[in-house]
């Protein structure tokens, strides 16, 4: 399937987020036909907060590393890393993706939907088969957080060329229901604590991200080793070092053809 089929399937696609390579190639391992990029998970692994625009060396430098791999690549590129429209779809045409992640936020607020619409525009004229997930920011910071004030956003994305629109702090059945009835493109949201990903396709909903959720998981998990070792536990089992190393052995043979 194409990775705009994917988004039609008989389930939602779940879409797990890497942040570096290794994370990348082990979801790619777990038999996942698509990976993406989180932008919090890219910011934290250099020690930077989230949502700045400070990701796109490091996204880029990722991306450019895990195109490699036999899976689909959708790149979170936050707002575009620029207001100018051609500079973003020119940005997006070089990466070599599936897809990428555009949100219509900026410092924490939302942005004239004119905006995002006039990078979505230039993206499709750029490169017409990257599928454009446009992102409205507006349960996510708590800013007109309505399902018409969405759906109304969601529509000027799709006219602009957009292929699905992301949700992303839409958390509870009956919001999601109606957001994926209201609009007309596939409906993307983040992993929702109660709600199996059967579920949230009854809803509507056609792809879930699992956004940072992966990134903290591993974070908790590093520490909670070193603390079981400390406090004399048993510490976890984990993939073999054999294993883990043959990975990168392979992906080394892959990019260096």
């Amino acid at each position: 399937m194409t990775f705009h089929e994917l988004h039609h399937g008989d389930r939602p696609l779940l879409l797990p987020n890497a942040w570096d390579v290794g994370s990348a190639i082990a979801f790619a391992a777990a038999g996942f036909p698509a990976v993406g990029t989180t932008s919090f998970g890219v910011n934290a692994a250099s020690g930077r907060p989230d949502a700045e625009g400070a990701s796109r060396e490091a996204t880029i430098a990722l991306v450019e590393r895990i195109t490699a791999l036999p899976v689909y690549i959708s790149a979170d590129i936050e707002d575009g890393f620029s207001d100018d429209p051609g500079e973003v779809a020119a940005l997006v045409a070089s990466l070599g993706v599936a897809g990428v992640n555009l949100e219509d936020s900026a410092g924490g607020r939302l942005v004239d939907p004119a905006i995002p619409a006039a990078k979505i525009a230039a993206i499709r004229r750029s490169a017409p088969d990257v599928f454009v997930n446009a992102r409205v920011d507006s349960y996510w910071f708590h800013e007109e957080a309505t399902v018409p004030a969405v759906a109304e956003r969601a529509a000027r994305y799709a006219d602009a060329g957009a292929d699905g629109i992301f949700v992303p702090g839409a958390a509870d059945a009956a919001t999601i229901e109606q957001l994926a009835a209201a609009i007309p493109l596939p409906l993307n949201v983040l992993v929702v604590p109660g709600l199996s990903l059967d579920r949230l396709g009854e809803l509507g909903v056609r792809r879930v991200s699992t956004g940072s959720l992966p990134y903290r998981v591993a974070i908790d998990a590093a520490v909670d080793v070193a603390t079981a070792v400390r406090d004399g536990r048993e510490p976890p089992t984990a993939t073999s070092y054999a294993e883990a190393q043959q990975r990168l052995v392979d992906f080394a043979r892959r990019t260096d053809r």
